[in-house]
């Protein structure tokens, strides 16, 4: 008792020693199973997030061979390249013959009354010869047929321009196919990051949860104002509020998915393909790829074929058209109500035979129309010339552009997977340290959105990294044969 009133009088020493015992009050009711701090391991991106429902897996080939079968935009193209086949024929181009048959019947009732001016014998005048509800029909059936057999060679130009067509509808089936192969592996990879991103919200609420359980501790035990307690489950209601928001984007993106699918937006899945970065693609590659099989360029270059056939039909039409006429024909005309003489009595007239010519045309003077005719046909000759320039220049700035942000998302890629090992070893051991009550909430707070930032970001880059790997792909004529192998 001496010795404790004593102390009293020296309240220095009183404070020094309550400070000296706080760390140990601290350390041994709020202790937890202790972690290793060490490295920890990067978790897959295709695990399943704890608050995503379960659902069936789909792998990207099966997304591919899924759209390829529904998509609209594919299966309208591959209508019109139906349409352009079936134009291809020698009969669309005028080469064969063109036949017709026609066949015409007539009925007739009629009131006749003939007057001759005559007198017979007596002085007296004729009687008219009246006939009332006289019939008659005729019958006119024939079979024409006209052959052209020279027109300036037109009929031969617009063939090849049928052909042409054609092959230039192939080429804009084939990129419509290319294009949405690559908008459904963008999308495919979309909904891959976004569940990521819930995977790392997920991991941030256990950190949020572990520090509300620390605090909570320190708070029993009076070493912790509650004012702590608050303000942990203040950061975990935010990150949850995060996760709802993370969970809407997801939903987001798999109804983007399933609409190029063509399937019902409803339809849920779970990724079951991570996103893997091909780290070899060659810009002299891509450019040369291009050049020889975007079928974007090359539905120019024929685009340019059917503006020369144009023109070379246009002026075919100033030589001469030389045609072959053949047919048989049928009359027959039955009158019910004819004189023959002074007797009322029927007659049937019949007429056949075969009959065949030459037709020549020789254009002389349209009013100047061909020569217009002909000179837009040149100017749109040169357009289609300046369309292929045109888009061959953006093909390669497209490529350049998607090529210098594939350099760039893969240098940033490298240097975010060593940064996210840090990142996660930073938050070990700031956990550990806080345990010991040897960080501060604020610290810890830190710390852990510092690794949330970089598992987003480095989600983030990797997709993008794998969009301009998409966009090469796409641009080289590549994407479709990869998915193929």
């Amino acid at each position: 008792m001496q010795f404790s009133a004593r102390l009293f009088h020296y309240p220095h020493i009183l404070l020094l020693l309550l400070l000296l015992s706080v760390p140990a009050l601290a350390q041994q009711p709020v202790l937890m199973p202790r972690q290793p701090a060490g490295k920890p391991e990067a978790k897959p991106q295709t695990a399943k997030p704890a608050t995503v429902a379960p659902a069936a897996p789909l792998t990207l080939a099966e997304a591919i061979q899924i759209g390829l079968e529904n998509n609209y935009n594919i299966r309208l193209s591959r209508t019109d390249e139906q349409i352009a086949e079936n134009n291809v024929t020698r009969g669309n181009a005028g080469q064969l013959p063109t036949v017709n048959g026609n066949v015409t019947r007539n009925f007739n009732r009629n009131n006749i009354n003939q007057q001759f001016g005559t007198r017979d014998s007596v002085g007296n005048p004729t009687p008219a010869r009246v006939v009332n509800g006289g019939t008659s029909n005729q019958l006119n059936a024939n079979v024409a047929a006209t052959w052209t057999i020279f027109d300036g060679f037109g009929m031969f130009i617009a063939y090849d321009r049928l052909r042409t067509l054609e092959q230039s509808q192939r080429q804009l089936t084939r990129a419509t196919l290319e294009e949405t192969v690559a908008d459904i592996t963008s999308a495919y990879f979309a909904v891959v990051r976004e569940s990521g991103k819930i995977k790392s919200i997920e991991e941030a609420l256990k950190i949020g949860q572990a520090r509300i359980d620390l605090t909570q501790a320190r708070v029993d035990v009076g070493v912790s104002a509650k004012v702590e307690v608050l303000t942990a489950r203040v950061d975990y209601n935010a990150d949850q509020s995060a996760l709802i928001q993370q969970q809407e984007a997801l939903s987001t993106a798999k109804i983007n998915l399933n609409n190029i699918l063509g399937r019902s937006p409803r339809l849920d899945f779970q990724p079951a393909d991570s996103i893997v970065v091909a780290r070899d693609l060659n810009r002299d590659a891509v450019v040369q790829a291009i050049a020889q099989n975007n079928p974007r360029l090359q539905q120019a270059k024929l685009n340019t074929e059917v503006a020369t056939y144009d023109r070379k039909l246009v002026r075919a039409s100033r030589f001469p058209q030389i045609g072959l006429t053949s047919g048989y024909a049928l009359n027959r005309n039955i009158n019910n109500a004819a004189f023959a003489g002074t007797q009322l009595t029927s007659s049937t007239n019949t007429t056949n035979g075969l009959n065949y010519g030459i037709v020549a045309s020789v254009p002389i003077f349209d009013g100047f129309n061909r020569r217009r005719l002909e000179q837009n046909a040149r100017i749109g000759e040169e357009q289609s010339q300046l369309l292929l320039s045109q888009t061959q220049l953006q093909l390669e700035a497209e490529a350049e552009q998607a090529y210098a942000q594939y350099q760039n998302r893969l240098q940033l890629l490298e240097l975010e997977e060593a940064n996210i090992l840090l990142a996660r070893e930073n938050v070990a051991i700031a956990l550990e340290r806080y345990r010991l009550g040897l960080l501060t909430p604020i610290v810890l707070r830190e710390a852990q959105r510092t690794q949330l930032d970089a598992e987003v970001r480095l989600l983030d880059i990797r997709f993008q990294a794998k969009q301009a790997e998409i966009v090469l792909r796409r641009l080289s004529s590549g994407l479709v044969q990869q998915q193929g192998q």
